[in-house]
């Protein structure tokens, strides 16, 4: 399939209306889609990647305001490039975050055009590719790299109330503590986004209540090294199958305020009530599971597990890093886990907003071709999609544990373009081979044909 058109790429729209036609389409350019394109470029194929808004848009517009990555600067990045200005053990803002992978498509020029909403994308019938349809026209492809990422679609579960009186609304909608009216919260889910959201309204005086479900707490840090150092020498983040049981199970750490253990009791300690996993609400009224203390020791279990790994590791490779023995120090049960709170009416407890960090979903409903199973999940092997020609990158537990981090995108891009390319290799041997039989058949000379000498020579250019 011939290139993309090149005057088409330089006019200030980014796309024109007329069909036109490119090797690879990549779709989405926040940190999957960078990786991608920096890969399939240097690799030499023929690419284009679309975008529906800017950059890395997620990271400017799509969560609150005071958000910073979850891993220190050292460990959050791709390889080529390091956050300029910034200490490689802080945690970058997501402003800062945005601005470097602006910075890294810059770098190698990615062709990447903005504004561009791709609305359906169909396998041709009777010939190879597909047929991509944009906002700004159609476009023909080989291949198409699904660069979407895993938070699409806010997910508020179906037990919300309908209640006008209570201000609700998703953590990817929440902003800061001034957003909300004046009385107390619930928030709902005890995940990284809940706990730094709770943690936030509770420092600008608010009464919070945090309902925590089934989490891993990891130490913010361990003797010195940060947990995405532990994670890394342990084997962790390359685990290609999750622990039976850990599937879907959020892990709360935060790198707000410079990198704080989120710990449930300290929070309670100062003031925060915690309760269990939110089951139902009627008549203003919201009950809870009976499993705070439960939720509370699974946290406390992986927490201690990843101190011990720890400590075993030092000793095997006799490593000089300080001990920490205060960090197997706990807070007292507080009141609200020993005695948990059950039900409670919203209005005397003067609940004027519930914040859901309830988690995303995701939307392929464009994306018509045969990769996905019967729950709407894609159906792939490390991105490589049962549908032929049709990639994934970006996704949790792509190919590892650590692949819907920065740098596990990269490398999970790596592997697909690699794919990409090996594909490519075998369908210019099928293209020249067409060629060349088609070529045999016009040089053959028509036995059945008293004149095939003249028809030859016209075709040679002989007259």
């Amino acid at each position: 399939m011939n290139d993309l058109n090149q005057s088409a790429l330089q006019k200030d729209t980014g796309m024109t209306t007329e069909k036109i036609q490119i090797d690879t389409l990549v779709i989405g350019a926040g940190q999957a889609g960078v990786a991608m394109s920096e890969h399939l470029s240097k690799l030499g194929v023929p690419h284009l990647v679309l975008e529906r808004k800017r950059i890395a848009e997620a990271w400017r517009t799509g969560r609150w305001d005071s958000l910073v990555a979850n891993g220190p600067a050292w460990h959050d990045r791709f390889p080529g490039l390091e956050f300029e200005g910034l200490d490689p053990d802080a945690f970058a803002a997501k402003e800062q975050v945005a601005d470097y992978f602006e910075a890294y498509a810059k770098k190698f020029n990615a062709p990447i055009r903005t504004g561009v909403e791709v609305q359906k994308v169909v396998r041709n019938a009777g010939r190879p590719g597909f047929t991509v349809e944009t906002s700004a026209g159609v476009i023909e492809t080989n291949q198409v790299v699904v660069a979407t990422g895993p938070f699409q679609r806010p997910v508020i579960p179906p037990i919300a109330p309908e209640d006008n009186q209570i201000t609700q609304l998703h953590s990817a909608d929440y902003r800061n503590p001034q957003q909300l009216p004046e009385g107390a919260v619930l928030v709902v889910g005890a995940g990284s986004s809940g706990a730094q959201i709770a943690d936030e309204l509770q420092r600008a005086g608010k009464q919070v209540y945090l309902s925590v479900g089934a989490h891993d707490r990891p130490p913010r840090a361990y003797r010195n090294r940060d947990f995405c150092w532990w994670l890394g020498v342990l084997g962790e983040w390359d685990a290609e199958i999750a622990k039976p049981g850990k599937e879907h199970v959020t892990i709360a750490v935060s790198g707000a305020n410079g990198g704080q253990t989120v710990d449930f009791r300290r929070l309670a300690q100062q003031g925060m009530m915690l309760v269990g996993l939110t089951k139902s609400f009627n008549d203003g009224v919201v009950t809870f599971q009976e499993d705070l203390a439960d939720n509370l020791a699974r946290g406390d279990e992986n927490y201690r597990a990843l101190l011990d790994a720890a400590d075993a590791y030092i000793e095997r490779n006799g490593l000089d890093l300080p001990p920490e023995p205060e960090a197997r120090n706990s807070y007292p049960e507080p009141q609200c886990v020993s005695n948990p709170i059950l039900e409670l009416n919203l209005a005397e407890a003067g609940v004027t907003s519930i914040v859901w960090a309830t988690g995303f979903g995701v939307d392929y409903s464009w994306l018509q071709v045969k990769a996905f199973d019967e729950s709407g999940k894609p159906k792939h092997q490390r991105g490589v999609s049962s549908e032929p020609g049709v990639y994934f990158v970006g996704l949790p537990w792509l190919s590892r544990r650590g692949s819907s981090f920065i740098w596990g995108v990269w490398h999970d891009a790596k592997h697909i373009a690699d794919h990409i390319v090996k594909q490519r290799t075998y369908l210019a041997y099928r293209d020249a081979a067409q060629r060349q039989a088609e070529a045999d058949r016009q040089a053959r000379p028509d036995t059945q044909n008293p004149n095939s000498h003249v028809q030859k020579a016209s075709l040679m250019g002989v007259s």
